[in-house]
């Protein structure tokens, strides 16, 4: 019965405190009341042990319903809260988004003029007959970097075709069979493509090192380059187009200018094969 007359206390204690029935009892009839209760308490009965389930279920059920009116404010108040931080982040992603598209249409400017000038120095180049091929083989010696795909002269593979994965160069068809090809990666010591070091503009020769890394030969000393820097094909020779990028100036041991590829060649499973032709004016 202890914890009975627990429940019983706190059930009093919350419908005094409630303004209406304050209103209703006075103090020294609910301890009267009280007093009252608890003695009949001790004496077992089941009518008093309904009264004070009674009692309860009446406080309970008012408890929630006065409480009713502060959730609803609350959840109003939490509905409005999330309203104007939708709107506040709406309006941010709206600039956003414009900025963006001003930003493109500058750039689509850039690039026709880039178009325009290359037309007319006769050195604008595009893309044409990509193929795409899955890596069967890695050769690997101790020198030597090169793979075998699964396309070859049927699919018109042909020699000195570019590779290239995702964006970036990783290499040139060197070997065409009828169903597969052999294609030469740029960190095989056979490797040499012209390049260009940007933002500095120099021009250059990339060379692979046997590694997965490769370095940059045929540098005046007096040029200095910055790690970091990116390394582009230069287009020269016409093998390649100009601006593929290939990846960064680094500093690798034994080696005077190490550049760290874009690419790893070691996790190569498709490629795409792609040639270049100058476009007619």
């Amino acid at each position: 019965m202890e914890a009975s007359r627990d429940d019983f206390v706190i059930a009093i204690r919350s419908a005094f405190l409630k303004k209406g029935n304050k209103q209703r009892f006075s103090l020294i009839f609910l301890i009267i009341f009280s007093i009252i209760f608890l003695a009949l308490g001790k004496l077992n009965l089941k009518a008093v042990d309904y009264i004070r389930i009674s009692i309860n279920e009446i406080v309970y059920r008012s408890a929630f319903i006065a409480s009713l009116p502060e959730n609803y404010i609350q959840k109003g108040y939490n509905t409005a809260v999330n309203h104007f931080n939708v709107y506040n982040d709406y309006n941010k992603i709206k600039s956003e988004n414009q900025k963006l598209k001003s930003e493109k249409i500058s750039n689509n400017f850039i690039v026709q003029e880039n178009k325009r000038l290359k037309k007319i120095v006769d050195d604008y180049v595009t893309i044409s007959d990509v193929i795409v091929a899955k890596v069967l083989i890695d050769k690997k010696s101790p020198f030597l970097r090169s793979i075998i795909i699964n396309k070859g002269s049927k699919d018109n593979v042909k020699l000195g075709m570019a590779v290239i994965d995702e964006s970036y160069l990783a290499g040139k068809v060197v070997e065409v069979n009828f169903t597969t090809a052999r294609i030469l990666l740029l960190s095989d010591l056979n490797s040499k493509i012209p390049v260009t070091i940007e933002p500095i503009g120099l021009q250059s020769i990339l060379s692979g090192t046997g590694n997965n890394d490769g370095k940059i030969q045929y540098l005046k000393e007096e040029y200095k380059i910055e790690n970091e820097s990116t390394v582009y094909t230069s287009g020269s020779g016409g093998i390649f187009k100009a601006g593929i990028p290939i990846g960064k100036i680094k500093n690798i041991p034994n080696v005077e200018i190490g550049v760290d590829f874009f690419s790893d060649f070691t996790q190569l499973k498709f490629v795409k094969i792609v040639s270049f032709q100058k476009e007619e004016n």
